[in-house]
């Protein structure tokens, strides 16, 4: 869609103002901007950038607050034009600030908002765009927008949890390794130095740890690019198709990270599935979905085999208790929902207690990492010194052998 820039100016208050506004035509612009109550002194086609595309990654920080300040104001009274256009003026993210122009435009010119927002994929998924047609339809704008910014501060929270709770361990063997090959590329060859003018046999340990200096030093240069390219291709293998199903399968069963991992994407299906629910949203299309969003292709596989079952006629705890990737308890509070006819409490609860134990499991194991990491780092390091001073404890008996 071409870009005008333009200059106009407000008819309340006479207030000259310079920007830009995607329409389909230069008329259309200039009706957009008459609809917004801005005289049009001059306006110009831009002319865009060679390679440069509309749209782009819109980050979950960014669309939480978007998300929560359109449910206010929609809540408030005001249009939903009006409301897009004074989020995308104050929006500080130039990509958010242009994607929300791109959208008004679209509402202006006629589209529905779901309609506008489906053609920005890479900022709205399908479940932002499901919910928004939901509560287009039954007049719950507002209310749906509230729930969307509650759904996105829950998984901006637990995101957050999990990045701060990786940060120190990472951090800790970054310096480990660091330290290491400090000690083996520096430090070592000056005790090697040393011990060479004695010209006696040294022990096992110190032997074997000078050995590991000069490999090290000798290949440093082609380790370091033969590592980063290991880890290159690794982080693209886990982006096909078959090694996305290796890693995901392999991820919710490693120890102590495997549980947390597993009830994450638990914690996200029972949230946008409750969601999703309560807004109206028919279940076999919520089962679709959900099953996009739940980052991983186990959950994924059975949430579609389950969707099939419940289509020809099995309620949902029965076709999802059918696969051992869904606890007992989702499956029984499911069953409760189904009773009493509160699918989307029930799930709400399941992901408040799932989140509940994320947290507290973060909480353990950076209690417990804390004092591992430190002791791992002590025997690296005190070990590597023990091994270069190994030949001193044992000072007196060469000088001896020298002496004789």
């Amino acid at each position: 869609m071409p870009s005008y820039n333009y200059i106009a100016r407000e008819t309340a208050t006479g207030r000259e103002i310079k920007n830009a506004i995607d329409a389909a035509s230069e008329q259309a612009a200039i009706a957009a901007l008459l609809n917004r109550n801005l005289l049009v002194l001059s306006i110009q086609e831009r002319v865009a950038k060679k390679g440069k595309t509309k749209g782009g990654k819109v980050r979950l920080a960014d669309l939480v607050i978007f998300t929560r300040q359109l449910a206010t104001m929609v809540d408030a009274g005001i249009a939903i034009v009006q409301a897009l256009q004074a989020l995308s003026e104050q929006s500080p993210n130039k990509v958010m600030r242009d994607t929300i122009k791109d959208i008004c435009t679209r509402v202006e010119s006629g589209e529905s908002f779901s309609e506008a927002l489906l053609k920005h994929p890479k900022a709205f998924n399908r479940l932002y765009v499901s919910m928004v047609a939901a509560g287009e339809k039954g007049g719950l704008l507002a209310e749906i927008l509230a729930r969307l910014a509650t759904y996105l501060e829950s998984t901006e929270k637990i995101r957050k949890k999990v990045k701060s709770a990786m940060m120190y361990p990472i951090g800790v063997i970054v310096v480990a390794i660091g330290i290491t090959i400090f000690l083996l590329v520096k430090v070592i060859p000056v005790f090697e130095d040393v011990y060479n003018g004695f010209g006696a046999k040294l022990p096992g340990p110190t032997q074997a740890l000078i050995d590991l200096s000069h490999f090290l030093r000798s290949y440093l240069i082609f380790i370091i690019p033969i590592v980063v390219v290991l880890i290159w291709l690794w982080l693209r293998f886990i982006k096909t198709p078959k090694g996305r199903d290796f890693w995901d399968t392999k991820r919710i069963k490693l120890p102590i990270f495997g549980p947390i991992a597993h009830k994450i994407c638990l914690a996200r299906f029972t949230r946008t599935l409750a969601s999703l629910v309560r807004s109206g949203v028919p279940i076999l299309e919520v089962l679709q979905i959900v099953s996009q969003t739940v980052d991983n292709t186990v959950l994924e596989k059975a949430i579609k085999t389950a969707s099939g079952d419940i289509e020809r006629g099995e309620g949902i705890s029965q076709a999802l208790g059918k696969h051992p990737v869904f606890p007992s308890m989702v499956i029984r509070m499911l069953s409760a929902g189904e009773q009493t006819g509160n699918i989307d409490n029930m799930l709400e609860r399941v992901s408040d207690f799932l989140d509940e134990e994320i947290e507290t499991t973060l909480s353990g194991l950076m209690s417990l990492l804390e004092p591992i990491l430190i002791v791992i780092l002590g025997i690296i390091v005190g070990g590597m010194v023990i091994c270069m001073y190994l030949p001193i404890f044992n000072l007196g008996n060469i000088v001896n052998m020298n002496g004789q």
